[in-house]
């Protein structure tokens, strides 16, 4: 097929990539210990593990995970927060050749107890913080094997137990709990070292994570993502970084959860390339994120919409000047013109937005990183990597038409786990994966997401899409937040509806209605403002839940009426 993104690419990029460079995880680390051993590899409050150090530990869990029966292709649960057990985790399950199932520290029982279910998970690496939630479902589930950790176990003395106090004694923030046999972090690893690790031979084709997503829109699926379609996503991600940056030489702060698949993916190309990943254990302290930005000299930064648009908003924010910043890079969900343009005109660079999605480990597109402003185009297709756009019957529609957004390369997933029907429901015929995702391709090659296929709204017959709504309000300056969504209606069908969290209390629906006019044409204009005083709903990673939103306010009507 036909790319007409590559003449936009920069100079250097490549239209393909080695994307089996390397068979397996544990093919990547030996390689990256061997080029970067004694350099820090992660760090978190204050300590931090060389690539030596990493490896080294990452060997001893898997060891133990051998010891405890774990075998090549079983599934290990990790319910951890950005903590420097994660990395030893993650790479421990891969020596002992198993899959990691990443899990939402957050989750409730109910949803806890479906992904271990449905993952088949027989071990899991949880947060004491969140044993309670682990104890109420265990014995309902397939796991034998626990280990517990607490937030200060990779910590050194005596600021670990100085932590671990705060966090039990203090702060309150360990339930109680009561799991027996479960095996503490620390006695998982010696006796890790006293085992010792039988190398497993993984191929690319083994299953490096079973990784779930759409928990918000209906029954969480779990993608099936092999060693080589992640490490292709590595590969293509660094080949698009590489000139920009320096391989064993940057540092990133990685302030979104490991266990969501764009801060995971973004974290393993920084690892594939040398760099030094500090982690945010708790973004939501913005205070706390800036005081680590100013700390430490870093290069990259990522984050999502609100995260940054949280940042800008900080009062701290004006003593931040990261002289050492090369990149930002924003994913997760679409960036809001007004954030990108206020962290260009305070930090001098642009917002660098991409496009992804779980099913495509997740990167698809990305923008060119010299970009000299904000383009509202969610980039160009990374290397080896094909998009195309379809209508609904599977062909593709005129150049610059809207239809929806298809991928093929090879960081796409196998399937959906334990899911047939629903895989072949997402792939046509000659093996597109359909994203559910709305957008276009221009003359440049960039694509351009419109909005999700399920949240369009029709007025008359007039497609609205939300995030053109939305991206309107958002840049009224007595907006703080906004979630445009459908209503009912009689005469049109459907109209939009959004709601809104004020910065400024005095704004008024009418004000907001004559701020829309000047931008949308008239069907485009939301027929209900809501305001609220409280935040939107959010996933785990600061996105706006619009479903939630939704389901709000029509069980607010509903209460409404029957009242009265």
């Amino acid at each position: 097929m036909q790319r007409p993104w590559l003449s936009s690419y920069p100079p250097g990029i490549p239209a393909e990539v080695d994307v089996g460079k390397f068979g397996s995880f544990n093919a990547l680390l030996a390689w990256i210990v061997e080029r970067y051993g004694a350099q820090p590899a992660f760090s978190n409050q204050g300590a931090t593990l060389s690539w030596n150090a990493l490896a080294q530990l990452a060997a001893r869990f898997g060891a133990h995970l051998q010891q405890a029966g774990l075998g090549r292709g079983e599934r290990v649960a990790l319910m951890l927060p950005n903590l420097l057990q994660y990395p030893v985790a993650l790479f421990g399950a891969f020596h002992a050749g198993c899959t990691v199932v990443n899990v939402n520290p957050q989750y409730t029982p109910r949803e806890l107890e479906y992904q271990l279910n449905d993952a088949g998970a027989r071990a899991i690496v949880v947060l004491e913080n969140f044993a309670r939630t682990l104890e109420q479902v265990l014995a309902r589930t397939q796991v034998r094997h626990v280990v517990v950790t607490a937030v200060g176990d990779l910590l050194p003395f005596p600021k670990a137990q100085i932590v671990d106090l705060v966090v039990r004694h203090v702060r309150h923030m360990v339930p109680p709990w009561h799991i027996p046999d479960a095996l503490a972090w620390r006695d998982a690893l010696a006796r890790g070292k006293q085992a010792g690790l039988d190398q497993v031979p993984l191929a690319p084709a083994d299953i490096a994570f079973l990784q779930y997503t759409g928990g918000t829109t209906g029954v969480p699926k779990g993608a099936i993502l092999t060693h080589a379609n992640v490490l292709a996503n590595v590969e293509q991600t660094a080949a698009w970084v590489r000139g920009f940056l320096e391989e064993g030489k940057e540092t990133a702060i990685i302030p979104l959860p490991l266990y969501h698949v764009f801060a995971l993916t973004a974290t393993l190309t920084f690892c594939r390339l040398g760099a030094h990943v500090v982690l945010v254990t708790d973004p939501r302290d913005i205070g706390g994120l800036i005081g680590q930005m100013r700390r430490t000299p870093f290069s990259v930064i990522i984050g999502v919409n609100t995260l940054f648009k949280a940042l800008l908003e900080a009062p701290s924010i004006g003593q931040l000047h990261p002289a050492g910043m090369k990149l930002a890079v924003a994913g997760g969900m679409a960036v809001q013109r007004a954030v990108a343009e206020r962290w260009q005109q305070v930090f001098g660079a642009p917002l660098i937005e991409g496009y992804g999605l779980t099913e495509t480990s997740p990167i698809v597109c990305a923008n060119p990183l010299d970009l000299p402003r904000f383009s509202g185009a969610v980039g160009l297709p990374l290397p080896s990597t094909d998009v195309a756009i379809l209508d609904d019957d599977g062909r593709a529609v005129a150049p610059g038409q809207t239809g929806e957004i298809c991928v093929r390369g090879p960081q796409v997933m196998q399937g959906y786990w334990n899911m047939p029907e629903e895989s072949a429901r997402v792939f046509t015929a000659d093996g597109w994966l359909r994203t559910g995702d709305l957008g276009l391709i221009d003359e440049h090659g960039y694509v351009r997401l419109v909005d999700r296929k399920k949240d369009m709204i029709v007025v008359s017959g007039f497609k609205v899409y939300p995030n053109e709504v939305e991206q309107v309000v958002a840049m009224h300056p007595g907006v703080s937040e906004v979630a445009a969504i459908r209503a009912p209606d009689e005469r049109a069908g459907e109209v939009v509806k959004i709601v809104v969290v004020r910065r400024d209390p005095a704004l008024t629906a009418a004000a907001l209605l004559d701020h829309c006019r000047q931008s949308l044409g008239a069907y485009k204009v939301p027929k209900y403002v809501v305001f609220r005083d409280t935040p939107l709903p959010k996933s785990n990673i600061g996105k706006i839940l619009r479903r939630v939103v939704a389901d709000e306010e029509a069980q607010g009507a509903t209460a409404r009426a029957a009242a009265g």
